[in-house]
């Protein structure tokens, strides 16, 4: 079972870094940590996650089951467990209509037995910053009104359901909702056209030179 024992907090840095702390004492698998707001949110590429107080769900779970395509099943899981139609933008953006809905982020130890998946995802936004207005959007912007906590149940829920899943299902899963997929796309060292995701999770891009299985990076769609 996930999502207990549950820390909630009104303010704080970052929730993956409570998380890690956890988990580095000893937290067992499936200890939750929340918050209202954060002031040092963590994506990607190390850049940061904002939103207003109490407008996102903000989670981060100690997990101690732990398996190569982590990401890949909390993305289905995430898409799963929203009413409206989702896209996974590889490696860890869930998108509508092109526009960023949501993030994650893992972290872990292998060594140690542990990782820390982070969700953060746009509920109660009715704007953004000038610079993100074009690229990220909301539940709120898209027509459903949702409260936090029922988001957060609801992909709580749907991480549980397919946390055990088999790994076939799991990339069948995120293959049906590939926005890369037969679409042009780049990268820092080069440029293609997405194919899709392997065994592995890494992606598949075909290019002038042949095909390429990209591990970790960020890609973006070629305009």
């Amino acid at each position: 079972m996930i999502g207990a024992p549950r820390v909630h907090l009104r303010l704080t840095d970052s929730t993956n870094e409570r998380a890690r702390e956890l988990a580095a004492d000893g937290a067992p698998h499936g200890t939750l940590v929340t918050a209202d707001e954060q002031s040092a949110g963590r994506g990607r590429q190390g850049r940061t996650w904002t939103a207003p107080p109490r407008s996102a769900l903000l989670m981060s779970l100690v997990l101690r089951e732990l398996r190569e395509t982590l990401p890949l099943v909390a993305a289905v899981a995430v898409c799963e467990a929203l009413p409206l139609e989702t896209a996974i933008k590889w490696p860890n953006d869930i998108w509508v209509r092109q526009r960023k809905l949501a993030g994650i982020l893992v972290e872990g130890r292998p060594q140690e037995g542990w990782a820390v998946l982070g969700v953060g995802l746009n509920v109660r936004a009715a704007d953004f910053p000038p610079e993100l207005r074009e690229t990220a959007t909301s539940l709120r912007l898209e027509g459903v009104d949702a409260d936090v906590e029922d988001v957060l149940a609801r992909v709580v829920e749907a991480l549980e359901r397919w946390l055990p899943r088999p790994a076939s299902e799991v990339l069948a899963a995120w293959r049906e909702r590939d926005a890369l997929l037969g679409r042009p796309v780049r990268w820092a060292n080069g440029s293609g056209v997405g194919r899709g995701v392997d065994e592995k999770g890494a992606l598949l891009v075909d290019t002038a030179g042949g095909r390429v299985a990209l591990q970790a990076g960020e890609v973006h769609l070629r305009r």
